[in-house]
């Protein structure tokens, strides 16, 4: 599956319409960056059932910045609307396999119920 370039004006509507999505913020001057894109795309090669998205932080800086992304590039995985991965740097292609594997494993009810319990500890706080 192509890697689909995400905007201000698709990136809702693709996080809330497929199961899962990784996301890629680059920016075109960023070497490691460029390092990391060959490996991003293999990955979406390799598992097309998982969306693969990229974010140019050059044209899309209102999208970087509602993900206080600080540094690129940037990797973050959603599954079912909800962002369970996070990290800066680029990633070698075993490392990301074993992520992608582990978003995919991971037990959705279980994050559900562990957000709620958050929430309901932060509104006891307050």
């Amino acid at each position: 599956m192509a890697v689909v370039e995400l905007t201000q004006d698709n990136f809702e509507q693709i996080i809330t319409g497929n199961e899962m999505v990784l996301v890629d913020f680059w920016a075109p001057w960023c070497a490691p960056c460029r390092a990391f894109a060959p490996i991003f795309e293999a990955a979406a090669e390799k598992y097309p059932e998982v969306i693969f998205g990229k974010v140019n932080t050059d044209e899309e800086q209102e999208l970087a910045g509602a993900f206080q992304v600080r540094s690129i590039p940037t990797l973050t995985i959603f599954r079912q609307q909800i962002g369970i991965f996070s990290q800066a740097g680029s990633l070698p292609a075993s490392a990301l396999d074993q992520v992608i594997e582990q978003a995919k494993a991971l037990d959705m009810e279980q994050v559900r119920a562990e957000i709620a319990a958050q929430q309901q500890e932060g509104e006891a706080q307050h």
